[in-house]
């Protein structure tokens, strides 16, 4: 009886931190392999103990990350507050979330390293060409900026240490953008540059009224 009381004490404070770290975001089996595999070991504590929140823990074994979700299931008490929050997105946020995981993509599908290492310089490129035109680059840079931080706060993407130029996309991006959203891509850019246009107009009008 002692033996298995221990053990259970020893399962409970293994458990707090990964819930913890689950609510505060995504765990992944790089950033902490012994705390991947306890989260690994308890998952069947992990799921029960959630639930009580209304939430539902996700584990992508092959890919190597675990994050919680509001629990959609016909059990789940819908009167439980919403502890997952949905947060809306400004259009060049999504558009950077959606390149990030075209580029995703065709990695995989070149194959070699699983890990995708981007340069800033050629994310700011690849939002160029979507973004309304502007005379001052600083400006524009900024900008793009301020997006990869965004992005970078929804847990996608990271910093390398020593090398804030490089830019690693992460695996987790995959489970918010699946295979048919990205085959909805094109009409989305569409939608987008029609956005950026009307933007663009309202602007002219403004400036000429002004005048």
């Amino acid at each position: 009886m002692e033996e298995r009381t221990n053990t259970e004490s020893g399962d409970a404070n293994a458990l707090s931190p990964i819930v913890v770290k689950l609510l505060k975001g995504v765990i992944f089996e790089q950033d902490d392999p012994r705390l991947w595999q306890q989260l690994l070991n308890l998952q069947p504590r992990i799921r029960d103990y959630v639930a009580v929140m209304g939430l539902a823990l996700r584990v992508d074994e092959s890919e190597g990350y675990a994050w919680l979700t509001s629990d959609t299931s016909e059990d789940s008490d819908a009167d439980i507050p919403q502890l997952m929050p949905r947060r809306p997105l400004s259009y060049p946020v999504s558009l950077l979330i959606a390149l990030l995981r075209r580029k995703l993509a065709e990695s995989d599908t070149e194959g070699g390293d699983p890990r995708l290492i981007l340069d800033r310089e050629d994310i700011v490129n690849m939002m160029r060409t979507f973004l309304p035109e502007t005379s001052n680059e600083a400006k524009l840079v900024d900008r793009i900026d301020t997006h990869l931080n965004n992005v970078e706060k929804l847990g996608f993407i990271r910093r390398l240490k020593g090398q804030k130029d490089k830019i690693e996309v992460r695996r987790i991006i995959k489970a918010y953008v699946d295979a048919q959203w990205l085959n909805e891509f094109d009409q989305k850019l569409q939608a987008y540059r029609e956005h950026i246009s009307a933007d663009d107009s309202d602007a002219t009008h403004t400036n000429d009224g002004a005048e």
